[in-house]
């Protein structure tokens, strides 16, 4: 009996002892959990993918472009402006429990769990929706214990604090719908052209279907796949209790009106200007590709996106889009340097090169104002010197070496002036010029100017033979507007962390003063009749109402346009990758996109004159002799010179009588009222259009 008793309270003794282990476990389990839950709660969660991907904004802080490495689509909305039956749809779908879950499926998860040790690996998941939003934030989709159990937490921080419509809210903004389309604002404007307040049931229920298999069940990829996901959709929301069988009947029926692929967005903003300062950003200001990618940065540029719309525009309308035929644009502020617009090429989705910045195209006698602003400034030329236009053979390299160029169809001038010269963009002219300057001072200037290509300092180098791009000549040209001033091209003013902090500032460079300005504004004043009566550009004249001045460019495969205003420098220029011949037509597209981005850029600025600098003066010339137009004279043009380099001699037309003192004071008069009206014309002229 008493050895009873003692087993007796023995077995009791383990017992009370087992209760109360477990009781301390018990207990230490709540701890746990209880420290668990407050350290979740208290913890902020990490930075979500999507908020982490750096954004490229424009001069006035508006974002053009992220650079997530998807190029995201995505477009923020309030759970309010989503269609109820879009909501529906998708809790039926996709977790029909989730307004009473804590963020996870209990069954489902233990359903899954056996099915994954029977098969000895992450075979099948049970995820709630608030899990695929964790996932889709801040994890990737690997299928791993430790993503797993990362995905549980955040998980958990998720459902603690926000509410279920918060939630949902996000879930929708996040999920991906497929062809770059981010949350369902982006979807239903993509697939269907409206608003995610505007879709109706059997829309819905379309978008719906589609994250579960975004490639597979696109109806622009595969349109039975996609109604028979749209079935199931429409068949969970009846055992749901959303809508009737009838209801879905009639959804399912229903013709669906989708977008058209062709009006479907397909890239950002800007996408060669990106591609850009990506280049910039890393190769120059040594950011990694991972923090540019997912760093948070904002980075600012010069980039105007209204004035970048209408480059894109006028590359869109003046260009073939079947065509295998290439362009580019790029837009300096002469003032600043800022780049304003860059286009790359005619379809960005199909060609990835940046044309800007090929340094393999040959500008033609586009190039011929950096000669001419070469002899200008030397004053070995002014805008009455003359020379033949004719049949010429010239030697150089000690009469060792010869060259003849020839004028385009054989057409020849003979006695010209420097202003016809540009206008009809003469290549005998161009080439008597270099022979007596010197090939090398050119050279000399283009690289005072910002060209940094490597230039043949030989007789056809008048006549642009040099290989250069158009970023070199819109900066080159950009000097020339700004009256002698260089400021080297800038595409980035600052960059700030995911924090707000600077990282970099671009350093503030002061103008560069690397022309004489008399010698740059008569240049200009010649340039402006490129756009005149006999102009190489007057075909395009009547669509820019405001003062002009630039210079065309044609080789057999190039074809160039590059000019300015007192607010943009801008080059064109189109020819093919391959470096085939260009036709005469493809040679005339360079001009009317300058002309239609340069108005329409400039819509809003009220046109303004080229600023006259001191040292310019202003006379009457008679352009067959290139003298002063006397007495008698009765052909007389005004014309621009840098003071000291104006013409001496006088014509006295077919009189040999000399001008009387009188008729001396009088001409010295009309020199003066000529300055005048050098100075007013542009604005008497626009006064004239804006009337007409």
């Amino acid at each position: 009996m008493n050895k009873l008793n003692a087993k007796t309270r023995k077995r009791g003794f383990r017992v009370r002892a087992l209760f109360k282990n477990l009781a301390i476990l018990t207990a230490l389990g709540l701890i746990a959990s209880a420290a668990i839950l407050v350290y979740l709660y208290a913890t902020s969660l990490p930075l979500a993918e999507s908020d982490r991907n750096s954004r490229l904004l424009d001069s006035k802080g508006e974002v053009i472009a992220t650079f997530s490495a998807g190029g995201k689509d995505s477009i923020p909305v309030q759970l309010q402006n989503i269609a109820p039956d879009l909501v529906n749809a998708t809790l039926a779908v996709e977790d029909r429990k989730f307004r009473d879950h804590l963020g996870f499926d209990i069954q489902g998860m233990g359903r899954a769990v056996l099915v994954n040790i029977q098969h000895m690996r992450m075979s099948q998941g049970a995820s709630t929706l608030t899990q695929q939003l964790a996932r889709n934030l801040y994890l990737s989709h690997e299928k791993t214990w430790t993503r797993k159990a990362k995905e549980a937490m955040y998980t958990a921080q998720l459902e603690m604090k926000y509410t279920k419509d918060e939630i949902l809210q996000m879930y929708l903004n996040e999920i991906y719908y497929g062809h770059g389309a981010y949350g369902i604002e982006a979807a239903a404007q993509m697939y269907f052209g409206k608003s995610a307040k505007q879709l109706d049931l059997a829309e819905s229920a379309m978008l719906a279907g589609i994250p579960k298999g975004p490639t597979y069940y696109s109806p622009y990829n595969h349109m039975k796949n996609a109604k028979d996901r749209q079935r199931i959709v429409l068949k969970a929301m009846i055992e749901t209790g959303n809508i009737t069988q009838k209801q879905a009947d009639t959804a399912y029926e229903e013709l669906l009106h989708f977008k058209p692929e062709s009006e479907r967005k397909t890239v950002e903003s800007a996408p060669y200007f990106r591609d850009y300062i990506r280049n910039i950003a890393v190769k120059e200001l040594g950011i990694s590709e991972a923090m540019l990618d997912h760093g948070g940065l904002n980075i600012y540029t010069t980039l105007d996106l209204r004035v970048q719309k209408a480059a894109e525009q006028a590359v869109a309308q003046g260009m073939d889009a079947k065509s295998e035929l290439e362009t580019a644009l790029v837009s300096i502020d002469p003032r600043t340097g800022y780049i304003k617009a860059m286009v790359g090429g005619k379809n960005y989705r199909t060609n990835q090169i940046n044309h800007v910045l090929a340094t393999t195209r040959q500008p033609g006698s586009a190039f011929k104002p950096i000669m001419y602003l070469t002899a200008l400034e030397s004053k070995q030329l002014t805008s009455a010197s003359i020379f033949n236009s004719q049949p010429t053979l010239f030697h150089y390299d000690n009469d060792r070496k010869t060259y003849k160029p020839g004028n385009f169809g054989d057409k020849y001038l003979g006695e010209i002036d420097l202003r016809q010269a540009i206008a009809a963009s003469d290549n005998i002219y161009a080439v008597n010029t270099i022979m007596k300057i010197g090939p090398e001072k050119v050279v000399s200037m283009a690289q005072n100017l910002g060209i940094t290509s490597k230039l043949n300092p030989v007789p056809s180098l008048a006549l642009g033979t040099s290989p250069v791009s158009p970023l070199e000549m819109a900066s080159a040209f950009s000097v020339i507007a700004a009256g002698g001033q260089r400021t080297p091209p800038i595409a980035i003013l600052q960059i700030t962390d995911a924090a707000g902090r600077v990282i970099y500032e671009s350093p503030q460079t002061k103008a560069e003063t690397v022309v004489e300005p008399a010698a740059a504004y008569v240049l200009t004043r010649l340039m402006e009749s490129v756009f005149e009566n006999g102009g190489t550009g007057n075909r395009v004249s009547a669509a820019i109402k405001r003062p002009v001045a630039g210079k065309t460019g044609t080789t057999n495969t190039d074809a160039w346009m590059v000019g300015f205003t007192p607010e943009l420098s801008t080059a064109v220029w189109v020819g093919y990758d391959q470096g085939k011949a260009i036709s005469t037509s493809d040679g005339r597209r360079a001009a009317p996109i300058f002309a239609q981005f340069t108005e329409q850029a400039l819509a809003s600025v009220p046109p303004k004159i080229f600023s006259v600098p001191d040292q310019v003066v202003s006379v009457y010339i008679n352009p067959e002799t290139g003298k002063l137009a006397g007495n008698g004279c009765e052909d007389k043009r005004l014309e621009v010179f840098i003071e000291g380099t104006e013409p001496t001699e006088v014509c006295y037309g077919n009189t040999e009588v000399e001008d009387s003192p009188q008729d001396k004071k009088a001409r010295e008069v009309q020199n003066q009222k000529g300055i005048q009206e050098q100075k007013h014309s542009w604005w008497r002229d626009f006064k004239r259009w804006w009337v007409e």
